[in-house]
């Protein structure tokens, strides 16, 4: 008789001593404080731009120019683009209004077209043939590729074998990235993380999560990152003819703009202007304020203690006000960690950086309508 033993999987058990020996690979990026090396969903409402921001960056890592106007993505990698919402004739045109005079790069390879099955045969094979390319492959969008449900299956389990089944298949690729695009549901604002249509197997199956929201007919928008090896950060960004760049020319000035968004959300000019202006100083009194509205002490007093006592603005000792911190650290390749205590500085590097730290801060602002806080 064979003894069960013998048929039994193989489990791997590690000791913290032999942990602690190895040296491991820092974590890369496709594209520097954006995509990062694994599987990323990349989720928005329908009609906002996503395929006009994923044909963006898939030009940029493609041909090895700057994405996003200003992020410097390194070396061309090969990127190949499901985009299965569209044809040819629409990613020639919408490539030409992005590349302006500028050839559309061999590196790029596209799909329109295939049966679920041979979609993922194609992507596999891709793989496989460009492993030692650090290749990107791009999912417009992810119900195209999606298997009809399983009816043993928990919708849960579904979504997380799904995405979970993809991310082993780039896992199997040193340095390659994956991203699928999604859609948002129709909740209230919230923690971006809920907003990822579908259950949480979708996001928790992922090593990333991006969000892009923006208000209809609005240019401005917000794109949120979050993974379990990223910082967490949110960043502005402006769109013009279908072209996306971060709002302020790179990406501390970006978040920047993206928290300073957030903290004057639901105010009024006055109150957004006190807000403002705090953030943008390293200390500020109430007679700072007066003279900037114009207004006397003890109204602008009043604006000061509204302000702090909704979030917006800290107070880190008495009559001096000042932004909400933020505290991130990160590492580089190289081993070198940099702290940073500030507002609206995030702080990143070239290609290689690892995440040690996340970001802090004060929690969601208190949305009130009006001039007064």
């Amino acid at each position: 008789m064979n003894n069960t033993k013998d048929h039994l999987p193989v489990v791997q058990i590690v000791t913290g001593d032999w942990l602690d020996a190895q040296v491991f690979p820092p974590m890369r990026w496709v594209v520097p404080g954006v995509i990062a090396e694994g599987l990323t969903i990349l989720a928005g409402a329908p009609k906002l731009g996503k395929s006009w921001l994923t044909l963006s960056l898939a030009l940029a890592v493609a041909s090895g120019t700057d994405a996003l106007g200003c992020i410097d993505v390194g070396h061309p990698r090969p990127v190949l683009y499901l985009a299965l919402e569209d044809g040819h004739r629409r990613l020639q045109f919408r490539s030409r209004q992005l590349l302006g005079d500028e050839p559309i790069p061999s590196g790029l390879h596209l799909i329109v077209k295939g049966s679920q099955l041979e979609l993922r045969v194609a992507l596999t094979e891709w793989l496989d043939n460009h492993r030692d390319e650090q290749p990107l492959v791009i999912v417009d969008t992810l119900a195209k590729l999606r298997p009809p449900p399983n009816k043993a299956d928990s919708a849960y389990d579904a979504d997380y074998r799904f995405v979970g089944g993809l991310k082993a298949i780039i896992d199997g690729v040193p340095g390659g990235g994956m991203v699928l695009v999604h859609h948002t549901n129709k909740r209230p604002d919230g923690d971006f993380l809920d907003s990822v249509s579908g259950t949480q197997g979708v996001a928790g199956a992922a090593d990333s999560t991006i969000t892009l929201r923006r208000s209809r007919h609005e240019e401005t928008a917000t794109l949120s990152v979050t993974g379990r090896d990223v910082i967490e950060a949110e960043y502005a960004l402006t769109s013009s003819e279908g072209m996306w760049r971060l709002d302020g020319g790179d990406l501390a000035a970006a978040r920047a703009a993206a928290e300073q968004t957030r903290a004057t959300a639901g105010l009024g000019d006055r109150s957004a202007a006190v807000v403002e202006f705090v953030n943008g100083r390293t200390a500020t009194k109430a007679a700072d304020l007066a003279a900037h509205l114009g207004v006397d002490a003890k109204t602008a007093g009043t604006y000061l203690g509204r302000a702090h006592e909704s979030g917006r603005i800290s107070k880190p000792a008495r009559g001096i006000y000042g932004g909400v911190e933020s505290v991130g650290s990160v590492e580089t390749g190289e081993g070198k960690r940099s702290t940073s205590h500030t507002s609206n500085t995030f702080n990143t590097t070239h290609e290689h950086l690892r995440v040690v730290g996340t970001w802090r801060g004060s929690g969601e602002p208190v949305t009130t309508e009006g001039d007064e806080l």
